[in-house]
């Protein structure tokens, strides 16, 4: 078991409702809980299901340098990237058309 969290942008209700299942809705989009890797992972595969056009990330707690990992889904400004075996977060530039 592992804490977990997620955060949603722009999801649909079903998705949320979803995610109350499983994990404690403690701010508006934003989900905690300790979960086994196995139920992440089947919670991970119904948000890339049920998220259509929103964003969502995923943070866990696991044995690593940073002590946590996480993967992101949708479009966001924030872009996560591998410098030599450590997850970090760049931004991408802000489009000024």
């Amino acid at each position: 078991m592992s804490m977990v969290t997620v955060v949603t942008e722009n999801v649909p209700p079903r998705l949320r409702g979803r995610l109350a299942i499983w994990l404690l809705e403690v701010r508006a989009g934003v989900y905690v809980g300790d979960l086994s890797r196995r139920t992440r992972e089947m919670i991970w595969q119904q948000i890339t299901q049920l998220a259509e056009s929103g964003n969502v990330v995923m943070v866990w707690a696991t044995n690593n340098e940073s002590g946590f990992d996480f993967q992101t889904l949708g479009e966001n400004r924030r872009l996560p990237v591998d410098m030599d075996g450590l997850r970090l977060v760049s931004f991408h530039p802000v489009n000024y058309q």
